[in-house]
C-alpha cells in the first residue's frame, strides 16, 4: 500500500510550464504502475499520462502529447509530469495515482485499474 501527495500545480500563463510531483509513501514503489489524471470543472476525470514500474514504458492522452513528459525517480519514490506550452485547457485538479504492486512493467489508461490516489494538486493556466 502506498500513500500519495501531490505538489507543484499554482497559476501560470498560457504558454508557461509547470512540473508536478507526486511522492509516495509505504514500501516497494517500484512494483507500481503510476498514473496523472486531470478534472475540469464539471468534467469527469480524464487520463493524462502513465509511466511503467520500471519507467521504460509510457503512455499520454493525446491532448498533451508532445507538450507533457511524465518521468519517475524510484530512488526517491516520486514521479514526475512536466507540463509545457500550458494552454488554459489544461486548467483542472491533477491526480496522481498508482497501480499495484506487481511485476510486470506495464502501463495502464483506465481510472477504475487505480488503486490509490493522491488528494489533487490545482493547476489554473490563465490566457
Amino acid at each position: 500500500q502506498v500513500q500519495l501527495e501531490e505538489s507543484g500545480g499554482g497559476l501560470v500563463q498560457a504558454g508557461g510550464s509547470l512540473r508536478l510531483s507526486c511522492t509516495a509513501s509505504g514500501r516497494a514503489f517500484d512494483r507500481y504502475s503510476m498514473g496523472w489524471f486531470r478534472q475540469a470543472p464539471g468534467k469527469e476525470r480524464e487520463f493524462v499520462a502513465a509511466v511503467s514500474r520500471s519507467g521504460g514504458r509510457t503512455g499520454y492522452a493525446d491532448s498533451v502529447k508532445g507538450r507533457h513528459t511524465i518521468s519517475r525517480d524510484n530512488a526517491k519514490n516520486t514521479v514526475y509530469l512536466q507540463m509545457n506550452s500550458l494552454t488554459p485547457e489544461d486548467t483542472a485538479v491533477y491526480y496522481c495515482a498508482g497501480d499495484g504492486p506487481y511485476y510486470i512493467d506495464y502501463v495502464t489508461t483506465q481510472p477504475s485499474t487505480y488503486e490509490y490516489w493522491g488528494q489533487g494538486t490545482q493547476v489554473t493556466v490563465s490566457s
